[in-house]
């Protein structure tokens, strides 16, 4: 929700907003001020966040959408309107109408974000404040203003409340499979069976949807702004993009990130992390990345998911990223940081099972489907022993498989210890999937010993696949140049004769491409080391050669 839950505000004082004489001082330096009436509506639910609201002197309601409408909090003086929505764009859940006549200070969107990028103190009050808001929106009613309607069997719906999720969209899942009499349900909803995946949202459903449509609906994808150019585009928002974004945005650069899936790109769907330096403890992937784009949004940058780069132009020092819906970001340089995907498996019906038993990531979202029922982790890597012991944990019986014999050789020292030692998870050495089966849902998959070629069927509910890496490089077109196995190369990777010929007798920067002001970093590019802190690494540091660049090309 936009706005506090039902019950006192006073109950979570850090999710008041209660400002002093001295900050609305401050802030009304940024805005202006607006006589309301009573019935005056600040907002919509589903109406754009753009302006940033503080009631200087009457009241204003806070509505939940449709329905009643009924009041869930109410502002006075000194208070101030949203939540995180300020920062990412998203639309309101709520509605903010004037219960009588008064006064609001009214702070523009660029002005808002000047605000939290040049006034430290108070930024850090109403983000604290924004960010209390947003931790509250899963228990609080607005959370029903956006319901995802499906089965836990269909892909389209996980992929649905993959989204919604990993863009920490509050919303209420509603799982047909568990009604008694889903055509009644649905029909009190004013849905079809042939509707499903749908989401209700407060300006109407959203039939058979995709993410990108929820995306949308949500104000989450990217807007064109005729005539305007970037100075960085990031494609992608793994460790290495909002890095960038981070970097990009605090030291001045007008940047925009996108990203064709969601926020946070392969860590983001990352159980746990737990040799990232700073968290003794560990961190989930999840909670990792929306942080960093919090931070990176807070600074000025903008972030844009589901936006799916599909094609690269460079023209000298102008390059455009084209998206998949034919819209373009002009920019002056680029940020390649698409990353990789987790290969598929070779085998027959797995198309057909992906969302529906077959999972890339292991978070609570898919847990929650496997709770307690077997479940079988592929890949030998980092990601896979986070996946198997998350799992585990979770109380599913796992079979971990991989396809050598040395678990340790490709995983890190401590996750070996940690599987070895755990009763729940089997480790099945020089095995690999051969065949899937079940009906709407993976039931069986049938593993093969290879060296001597001995089959078993298990049972099985889950599959997560982490069997190594392919680069996300197809949307590049061959702009840039890539090595034999479709990674990027960037500087002292670049032949001698890309260099001669694109650089005009200087020397590629460091992590850039074959083409001068594309630069790439992350595990997109050639040589470089998988891992999330040398990720982090490469983004901030590919910023300083970005001004570089656009220092010696102006």
């Amino acid at each position: 929700m936009t706005d506090l839950p039902a019950g006192d505000p006073a109950a979570d004082p850090a999710a008041a907003g209660i400002l002093d004489a001295d900050e609305l001082a401050v802030l009304a330096t940024f805005g202006d001020v607006r006589a309301v009436e009573a019935g005056d509506v600040l907002y919509r639910a589903g109406d754009p966040a753009t302006d940033f609201f503080v009631v200087l002197a009457g009241e204003v309601e806070v509505l939940r959408a449709g329905g009643g409408g009924e009041v869930i909090v109410v502002h006075g003086p000194g208070r101030f309107l949203g939540e995180l929505n300020l920062l990412t764009g998203q639309t309101h859940y709520v509605t903010a109408r004037l219960a009588g006549p008064g006064e609001v200070l009214v702070v523009p969107q660029a002005a808002f974000r000047r605000l939290m990028s040049s006034k430290p103190d108070l930024a850090d009050v109403i983000f604290n404040t924004l960010s209390a808001r947003r931790a509250l929106l899963g228990v609080a009613e607005a959370a029903w203003a956006f319901r995802i309607v499906g089965s836990r069997f269909s892909r389209e719906a996980m992929a649905l409340r993959g989204f919604a999720t990993r863009s920490r969209v509050a919303h209420t899942w509603s799982d047909i499979e568990d009604e008694p009499n889903p055509e009644a349900f649905l029909a009190a909803l004013g849905l079809g069976p042939s509707d499903l995946p749908a989401v209700t949202t407060p300006t109407g459903p959203l039939r058979r949807a995709t993410p990108a449509e929820l995306g949308e609906r949500l104000g989450l994808t990217y807007r064109s702004v005729p005539g305007y150019i970037f100075d960085l585009v990031v494609v992608g928002t793994g460790p290495a993009g909002l890095a960038a974004a981070v970097y990009g945005a605090s030291e001045g650069l007008d940047t925009v990130s996108i990203d064709g899936v969601a926020i946070g790109g392969q860590a983001g769907a990352s159980s746990r992390i737990e040799n990232y330096v700073g968290f003794p403890n560990g961190i989930s992937g999840s909670d990792l990345v929306s942080q960093a784009a919090i931070q990176a949004q807070r600074l000025g940058a903008r972030l844009n998911a589901p936006c799916r780069a599909t094609a690269l132009r460079s023209d000298g020092d102008f390059h455009v990223v084209v998206l998949e819906d034919g819209s373009e970001i002009p920019t002056r340089a680029v940020i390649v940081a698409s990353g990789a995907r987790y290969r598929r498996l070779p085998v027959d019906d797995l198309e057909r099972f992906e969302g529906a038993g077959v999972y890339y990531a292991a978070t609570d979202l898919e847990a929650r489907v496997c709770s307690g029922q077997d479940v079988v982790v592929i890949g030998g890597g980092n990601s896979a022993g986070q996946a198997a012991i998350y799992l585990a944990q979770q109380g599913s019986p796992v079979t971990l498989a991989i396809r050598g014999d040395n678990l340790g050789k490709d995983m890190s020292h401590y996750l070996v210890d940690r599987i070895e030692s755990d009763p729940r998870i089997t480790v099945a050495r020089t095995t690999q999937v051969r065949a899937l089966a079940g009906e709407s849902h993976l039931a069986t998959v049938v593993l093969e010993h290879t060296p001597t070629g001995a089959r078993r069927t298990l049972a099985c509910s889950g599959l997560f696949c982490f069997i190594g890496a392919e680069p996300a490089t197809a949307w590049l077109g061959g702009e840039v140049a890539l090595d034999a196995d479709g990674f990027v190369l960037t500087d002292r990777s670049l032949p001698e004769a890309v260099v001669r010929t694109s650089f005009a007798g200087r020397e590629p920067l460091l992590f850039e491409t074959s083409v001068m002001g594309v630069f790439a970093v992350g595990d997109v590019r050639h040589g470089s080391m998988k891992r999330v802190a040398a990720a982090v690494g490469e983004g901030s540091s590919a910023v300083r050669l970005v001004h570089e660049h656009l220092a010696t090309s102006a």
